[in-house]
């Protein structure tokens, strides 16, 4: 029996955005966040700041009602530490602060209304927390404003924040389309870290943003449903923004069911901001990040050395202790396939390693499905799964890794052709290694632990040898060998088993 995980009391963030008013509630303070309930309610607090000055009175009749709610969530949940924070509506409308006095006896905390800049180095964390080594500028689009920052892996430049929000914009330019086109190329001509921006990625926070990407995933028929590191190339995103817009002024967007209704109307001031933020900066790619400012505020709360963690392996440690067979047997294998790489002199990056290890800790955690569906289901667990700092192409990578070695390799068998099709041809070899590794590792170990480190790897010109140590032998049997010989084909090489 499993012993039970220690985590630490879990969080709450309660973000009071100028559109929505949301609580997230994480299993714990970790570098990789969980989050175990997540709420919004779109409230629409800043739709006249802008113009009047004042958060709306039955927007922030709605959003206190909402608080209400997620005081008494919190409780339900026994929730260990609540944070809270507000953002663009609250700091800029006169009556900001009399809405925040009466938030705070309701949520029973303290309310950090944040400064432009604040914000801005919160969401850049977010990134960091949420991408592996982010190099390019950060863009969180709310309600309210949109903030811009610059990240490079962990290091954050000063940001700047613009009242470009989508409601904000809408406010200020009356909705017409035209004013605001205006009103965003006048703003967005004045930034200069936008120019630092070009060749490299613009990293997409926010909402309506995220909207827009569930969009174009749909209507270019992608095989994964995943908003969290979905890339266009900055070419095709301009001229999907160029197109949303001529939908816009043909009255088109009402049809879109994939996009809440009170998001609809702000899609297109989205896309505008999108557009002329492209136009400046000229990045070569647009990834889109569900990882902004409430797990930022989280990843800035961590000691450094749980920060500088990576947060893919801390994610598949969490999967692989709840999932596995053995946790103690996942990590065996990370050392067992790396006394492989070194002997075949298998050629890796630092990157091709991380992947690695990543599926050897994944490796096991179908076993509880039907054998006859254990690759698909942990194919799709996967590369569907609730974590960051992976990209699409390596959710891909480790999710076939796992598929192959549930499924194994043969033609009649195979994953869906539009997830192979993420990767290169040089990419798919590899995972169908990786995973005949795999078939090797967990036969002659039933995934217990204590087996794999009495087996080792012997190479003789073009011959690959596995040995295991004479306490051993009687595990030795014709399928293990034809298991091997079938992994030792991909390496180029033929195998053969010893006893010592």
């Amino acid at each position: 029996m499993k012993r039970p995980r220690k985590r630490g009391a879990s969080v709450a963030v309660i973000d009071i955005g100028s559109n929505s008013v949301r609580l997230v509630v994480y299993e714990a303070l970790a570098r990789s966040l969980i989050p175990i309930f997540n709420e919004k309610a779109l409230c629409g607090l800043g739709r006249e700041v802008q113009s009047t000055g004042l958060l709306a009175p039955d927007a922030v009749d709605k959003a206190l009602t909402s608080l209400k709610r997620f005081r008494a969530l919190c409780r339900v949940m026994q929730v260990g530490r609540v944070f809270a924070i507000a953002t663009a509506a609250c700091r800029d409308a006169s009556n900001g602060p009399d809405f925040i006095a009466k938030a705070e006896r309701i949520c029973a905390v303290n309310i950090e209304i944040l400064s432009g800049p604040r914000e801005a180095k919160l969401s850049a964390l977010g990134v960091i927390s949420g991408i592996h080594y982010p190099d390019g500028i950060v863009g969180d689009l709310g309600g309210g404003s949109l903030e811009l920052i610059d990240v490079r892996r962990n290091a954050v430049r000063s940001g700047v924040t613009l009242p470009l929000g989508g409601l904000a914009l809408q406010d200020l330019a009356h909705k017409s389309l035209k004013r605001a086109d205006r009103i965003v190329r006048e703003a967005i001509d004045e930034v200069d870290l936008l120019t630092a921006g070009r060749g490299r990625t613009f990293y997409a926070v926010g909402g309506t943003w995220r909207a827009l990407a569930r969009i174009h995933i749909i209507q270019s028929g992608y095989p994964l449903q995943v908003m969290h590191g979905y890339s266009i190339q900055a070419a095709e995103a301009l001229d999907f923004a160029r197109r949303l817009r001529r939908l816009a002024a043909a009255n088109m967007l009402a049809d879109i069911e994939v996009v809440a209704d009170a998001r609809r109307p702000l899609l297109t001031y989205a896309a505008l901001v999108l557009e002329h933020v492209i136009r400046v900066a000229k990045p070569k790619t647009i990834v889109f990040s569900t990882f902004g400012v409430r797990e930022g505020l989280l990843h800035e709360k961590l000691p450094e050395t749980e920060r500088n963690k990576d947060g893919l392996i801390c994610a598949a440690e969490e999967l692989n202790q709840l999932l596995s067979r053995s946790a103690k047997h996942a990590r065996e294998l990370i050392a067992w396939t790396d006394r492989l790489a070194r002997v075949v002199k298998l050629r890796e990056t630092e990157e091709d390693r991380r992947l690695r290890h990543t599926a050897c800790l994944l490796s096991d955690i179908g076993w509880r499905v039907h054998p006859d569906h254990r690759g698909e289901q942990t194919l799709s667990l996967v590369v569907n799964a609730n974590f960051g700092a992976i990209d699409h192409r390596e959710r891909a990578f480790v999710g076939l890794s796992v598929f192959y070695r549930y499924a194994g390799l043969s033609e009649e068998n195979q994953p869906p052709l539009t997830m192979q099709e993420l990767l290169t041809p040089a990419q798919l070899e590899r995972a169908r290694l990786l995973g005949a590794a795999f078939r090797v590792a967990h036969l002659i170990s039933a995934a217990r632990p204590g087996v794999l480190p009495a087996t080792h790897f012997r190479s003789r010109g073009r011959n690959l040898m596995l040995v295991f140590e004479h306490r051993l032998g009687d595990l030795v049997a014709d399928r293990v060998g034809s298991r091997f010989k079938q992994l030792a084909r991909l390496i180029g090489r033929s195998g053969s088993i010893v006893r010592r």
